[in-house]
């Protein structure tokens, strides 16, 4: 752990504040949930809570699934970074943060279809670009995305049933979060 220097007191309901400072580098917004943790040595550790990261192994499953369909590398990412991947780049991007550019426009819950060369930056280190993104969302939330991944080996442009396979993709991730 690194220490920050600040110290906060407990409040008479157990709460203590996270300074501000801490929830900007960490992109901690108000509403969001936290998962509490407790390690060996008596620390208590604060951790995002994903729900899609609950989920990662029907994540990836679905991942598997949509490269056998589409011939396309799939991902399936939650707010912050990808959790599951099926394809060539498997092992290069799972865990990894997401683009800004695709960050943006999961948190509008924007869909994104590749038309001609165009693509979204779904990771930086390694770059991979996304030809399709859906949203998943779940009780007016979104919770991450689903989205199929650019490679040398696939088509340059996302088929019609490529992009319905993702949307049901998406949209079974949703219903499984509400559920």
């Amino acid at each position: 752990m690194k220490a920050t220097g600040i110290v906060r007191r407990i409040d008479d309901l157990g709460r203590v504040v996270i300074p501000k400072e801490i929830r900007r580098t960490l992109k901690i917004r108000e509403g969001m949930p936290m998962e509490i943790f407790t390690d060996v040595s008596g620390g208590v550790i604060l951790k995002k809570y994903s729900p899609v990261g609950e989920m990662s192994q029907l994540a990836a499953a679905y991942a598997e699934t949509l490269v056998h369909l589409t011939g396309h590398g799939a991902a399936v990412c939650d707010t912050e970074q990808i959790i599951a991947v099926a394809g060539p780049a498997k092992k290069d991007l799972l865990h990894k943060p997401l683009a800004p550019q695709l960050e943006e426009l999961v948190q509008g819950k924007r869909i994104f279809i590749s038309s001609a060369d165009s693509t979204v930056l779904a990771s930086q280190n390694p770059p991979a670009a996304a030809l399709a993104v859906f949203p998943v969302v779940s009780s007016g939330d979104v919770m991450g995305a689903v989205m199929l991944l650019k490679s040398e080996k696939s088509p340059a442009r996302v088929s019609g049933e490529a992009a319905e396979s993702v949307k049901a993709a998406s949209m079974f991730l949703s219903r499984q979060l509400e559920a």
